[in-house]
Protein backbone atom coordinates (compact mmCIF):
# COMPACT_ATOMS: atom_id res chain seq x y z
CA UNK A 1 0.00 0.00 0.00
CA UNK A 2 1.39 3.27 -1.60
CA UNK A 3 0.07 5.34 1.55
CA UNK A 4 1.26 3.33 4.10
CA UNK A 5 4.62 3.59 2.58
CA UNK A 6 4.65 7.08 2.83
CA UNK A 7 3.29 7.17 6.42
CA UNK A 8 6.83 4.86 7.81
CA UNK A 9 8.83 7.12 5.95
CA UNK A 10 6.51 9.99 7.78
CA UNK A 11 7.25 7.84 11.28
CA UNK A 12 11.04 6.86 10.68
CA UNK A 13 12.00 10.99 9.99
CA UNK A 14 9.83 11.66 13.26
CA UNK A 15 11.56 8.89 14.95
CA UNK A 16 15.35 10.37 13.65
CA UNK A 17 14.08 13.41 14.37
CA UNK A 18 13.67 12.75 18.46
CA UNK A 19 17.16 11.25 18.31
CA UNK A 20 18.58 14.42 16.92
CA UNK A 21 16.92 16.74 19.71
CA UNK A 22 19.10 14.01 22.10
CA UNK A 23 21.97 14.21 20.10
CA UNK A 24 22.12 18.12 20.14
CA UNK A 25 21.79 18.02 23.20
CA UNK A 26 24.73 15.84 24.30
CA UNK A 27 27.15 17.68 21.94
CA UNK A 28 25.92 21.50 23.44
CA UNK A 29 27.36 19.65 26.86
CA UNK A 30 29.88 17.48 26.14
CA UNK A 31 31.55 20.36 24.17
CA UNK A 32 29.71 23.00 22.22
CA UNK A 33 28.52 25.35 25.09
CA UNK A 34 32.52 25.51 26.11
CA UNK A 35 33.80 25.88 22.35
CA UNK A 36 31.39 28.87 22.01
CA UNK A 37 32.38 30.59 25.30
CA UNK A 38 35.64 30.12 24.82
CA UNK A 39 35.70 31.77 21.08
CA UNK A 40 33.27 34.61 21.45
CA UNK A 41 36.36 35.44 25.14
CA UNK A 42 38.86 35.07 22.52
CA UNK A 43 37.23 37.15 19.70
CA UNK A 44 36.42 40.05 22.20
CA UNK A 45 39.99 39.46 22.75
CA UNK A 46 41.54 39.76 19.92
CA UNK A 47 39.16 42.77 18.74
CA UNK A 48 39.08 44.75 21.77
CA UNK A 49 35.42 44.85 22.30
CA UNK A 50 34.45 45.13 25.94
CA UNK A 51 32.27 43.02 26.76
CA UNK A 52 31.24 39.77 28.98
CA UNK A 53 30.63 36.27 27.77
CA UNK A 54 28.83 34.24 30.30
CA UNK A 55 26.97 30.81 30.76
CA UNK A 56 23.01 30.91 31.63
CA UNK A 57 22.35 27.63 32.94
CA UNK A 58 19.11 28.60 35.18
CA UNK A 59 16.87 26.08 32.30
CA UNK A 60 18.27 22.73 31.84
CA UNK A 61 18.72 21.50 27.85
CA UNK A 62 17.82 25.48 27.47
CA UNK A 63 20.96 26.94 28.29
CA UNK A 64 22.50 29.67 26.65
CA UNK A 65 25.62 31.91 26.14
CA UNK A 66 25.55 35.57 26.46
CA UNK A 67 27.76 38.14 25.16
CA UNK A 68 26.96 41.08 26.68
CA UNK A 69 27.71 44.85 25.62
CA UNK A 70 27.08 45.89 29.41
CA UNK A 71 25.45 48.96 30.60
CA UNK A 72 26.37 52.73 30.69
CA UNK A 73 24.98 55.96 31.99
CA UNK A 74 23.31 57.11 28.56
CA UNK A 75 24.38 60.74 29.15
CA UNK A 76 20.43 61.78 29.31
CA UNK A 77 18.95 63.46 32.17
CA UNK A 78 15.35 64.11 33.47
CA UNK A 79 15.50 67.30 34.62
CA UNK A 80 13.99 67.16 38.39
CA UNK A 81 12.90 69.69 40.99
CA UNK A 82 15.66 71.46 42.58
CA UNK A 83 17.98 71.10 40.02
CA UNK A 84 18.69 67.05 40.18
CA UNK A 85 18.73 65.20 37.30
CA UNK A 86 18.00 61.11 37.11
CA UNK A 87 20.24 59.35 34.61
CA UNK A 88 18.67 57.14 31.97
CA UNK A 89 20.84 53.97 31.94
CA UNK A 90 21.96 52.48 28.47
CA UNK A 91 21.48 48.58 27.68
CA UNK A 92 24.17 48.06 25.05
CA UNK A 93 23.21 45.10 23.24
CA UNK A 94 23.87 41.32 23.55
CA UNK A 95 24.01 38.31 21.43
CA UNK A 96 22.89 35.30 22.39
CA UNK A 97 23.27 31.84 21.71
CA UNK A 98 20.36 29.31 23.41
CA UNK A 99 19.38 25.99 23.20
CA UNK A 100 16.34 25.49 21.46
CA UNK A 101 13.44 23.20 23.30
CA UNK A 102 15.30 20.31 19.95
CA UNK A 103 18.66 20.89 20.74
CA UNK A 104 19.48 23.59 18.21
CA UNK A 105 20.93 26.75 19.36
CA UNK A 106 19.57 29.98 17.58
CA UNK A 107 21.20 33.03 17.49
CA UNK A 108 19.63 36.25 18.59
CA UNK A 109 20.74 39.82 18.45
CA UNK A 110 19.41 41.88 21.45
CA UNK A 111 19.73 45.39 20.59
CA UNK A 112 20.66 48.54 23.03
CA UNK A 113 18.11 50.12 25.02
CA UNK A 114 17.97 53.07 26.89
CA UNK A 115 15.91 52.75 29.77
CA UNK A 116 12.26 54.96 29.75
CA UNK A 117 13.70 55.79 26.46
CA UNK A 118 11.52 54.92 23.27
CA UNK A 119 9.94 51.64 22.64
CA UNK A 120 13.05 48.43 22.67
CA UNK A 121 13.30 47.16 19.62
CA UNK A 122 12.24 43.23 18.96
CA UNK A 123 15.46 40.53 19.33
CA UNK A 124 16.76 39.77 15.51
CA UNK A 125 17.26 35.92 14.89
CA UNK A 126 20.77 35.76 12.97
CA UNK A 127 20.02 32.02 12.69
CA UNK A 128 18.97 28.30 14.22
CA UNK A 129 22.12 25.98 13.99
CA UNK A 130 22.69 22.30 14.50
CA UNK A 131 25.65 21.56 16.48
CA UNK A 132 27.95 21.06 13.83
CA UNK A 133 27.09 23.93 11.75
CA UNK A 134 28.60 26.32 14.69
CA UNK A 135 32.09 26.59 13.49
CA UNK A 136 34.42 29.20 14.25
CA UNK A 137 33.86 30.59 11.09
CA UNK A 138 30.21 30.94 11.94
CA UNK A 139 30.74 32.41 15.28
CA UNK A 140 32.83 35.49 13.87
CA UNK A 141 30.13 35.83 10.90
CA UNK A 142 27.30 36.23 13.88
CA UNK A 143 29.49 38.40 15.65
CA UNK A 144 30.16 40.43 12.56
CA UNK A 145 26.64 40.81 11.92
CA UNK A 146 25.76 41.63 15.90
CA UNK A 147 28.47 44.74 15.73
CA UNK A 148 27.03 45.91 12.39
CA UNK A 149 23.56 46.01 14.04
CA UNK A 150 24.85 47.83 16.80
CA UNK A 151 26.66 50.04 14.66
CA UNK A 152 23.42 50.69 12.65
CA UNK A 153 21.65 51.12 15.79
CA UNK A 154 23.88 53.77 17.17
CA UNK A 155 23.94 55.45 13.72
CA UNK A 156 19.84 55.74 13.49
CA UNK A 157 18.83 58.77 11.45
CA UNK A 158 16.25 59.78 9.34
CA UNK A 159 15.20 56.78 6.86
CA UNK A 160 12.42 55.71 9.05
CA UNK A 161 10.98 58.38 11.34
CA UNK A 162 8.46 56.30 12.43
CA UNK A 163 10.52 53.77 14.23
CA UNK A 164 13.32 56.46 15.23
CA UNK A 165 13.91 55.50 18.89
CA UNK A 166 12.31 58.65 21.26
CA UNK A 167 10.93 59.96 18.90
CA UNK A 168 7.75 61.14 20.65
CA UNK A 169 9.71 61.34 23.70
CA UNK A 170 9.34 65.29 23.98
CA UNK A 171 7.71 66.28 21.05
CA UNK A 172 4.09 65.64 19.45
CA UNK A 173 4.48 63.60 15.78
CA UNK A 174 3.96 66.30 12.57
CA UNK A 175 -0.65 66.21 11.82
CA UNK A 176 -1.15 64.25 9.25
CA UNK A 177 -2.71 66.73 6.16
Amino acid sequence: MKIMKSLKQSVERYHETLQNTTKYREAWNSHLKIFVKKTLEQITRETGLKASVEVKSELENLEGILLSMGQEDSQIYERLENGMKRSFVKDMGALLFQQLFNGKIIVMVHYPLIDSYGEPNPPKTLGIFRPEELTEAALIRNMEEFIDELTEWEDLDDAETSNRIGFTWNMNPPEQA
